[in-house]
């Protein structure tokens, strides 16, 4: 039986700068971790606060994230990459130089004999068209290649306030009474999945839905934590 983490919403780069290398420290150390502790790693979105990737440049930071990313890929494991609405604009960089598969939507896959649906969450929720549409315009391929364009320093801090204003706007976003995501989540279990996946909310929950489990992998804004999955899932705390 093999074991599987999880982690969502780190958003290396959003807080000042002593806080940003306190918590790479801790990604690093929680990447080492999981070389010896575990078979494959999900990386369910927004693992950087904004990611803008040109064909020959990648922006400045975080090398320490990238090579622990790499050693653990070193050992034959797998890393898979689902990129989120903060850290979408990847061209091949994660795929060639790190080995990552990268998924820009979600993943559906069955794990230890479970049905799993995996998603960072944006976009999944009802009545969140304007979003939707927002979603399909930045990643469209043209748009980002005529981008590309602009000159990194440029480019990157366009993208970093993109991000703020991303931020913004899910922070205040006002889903009803419940979280959009548990209604998206109840309808997938429905349709026989065991496991829903998401980041996204920053909402860290484990909730028994009928048959099934949605789970929310919260944020390391908060707390640190990742997801561990052999035959049950549980979210532990990284200090």
């Amino acid at each position: 039986m093999k074991t599987y983490f999880f982690i969502s919403d780190v958003h290396l780069g959003l807080q000042n700068e002593n806080l940003e290398r306190g918590k790479e420290k801790l990604l690093v150390d929680f990447l080492k971790f999981a070389e010896s502790n575990c078979d494959e790693l999900f990386i369910v979105g927004d693992l950087f606060d904004y990611w803008f990737e040109y064909k020959r440049v990648i922006q400045k930071g975080f090398i320490r994230t990238l090579g622990a990313l790499a050693s653990f890929r070193d050992t034959g494991k797998d890393i898979h990459y689902i990129i989120g609405n903060h850290d979408f604009l990847h061209k091949d960089f994660f795929e060639k130089e790190i080995g990552a598969k990268v998924y820009e939507e979600e993943i559906i896959t069955e794990l230890n004999g479970s049905k799993f649906f995996i998603a960072h969450g944006d976009g999944l929720m009802a009545g969140d068209n304007g979003y939707k549409m927002l979603k399909k315009v930045l990643r469209n391929k043209f748009i980002q290649r005529v981008y590309s364009i602009i000159h990194p320093d440029l480019g990157i801090k366009i993208a970093s306030g993109s991000s703020k204003a991303s931020r913004d706007y899910t922070s205040t976003k006002n889903y009803g009474e419940f979280s959009g995501l548990l209604d998206t989540a109840k309808m997938l279990i429905n349709k026989e999945y065991d496991y829903v996946v998401f980041g996204h909310s920053h909402r860290r929950t484990i909730e028994k839905i009928d048959n099934g489990m949605y789970v929310n992998l919260g944020t390391w804004l908060k707390k640190p934590c990742y997801g561990k999955f052999t035959n049950k899932f549980e979210i532990i705390d990284w200090e």
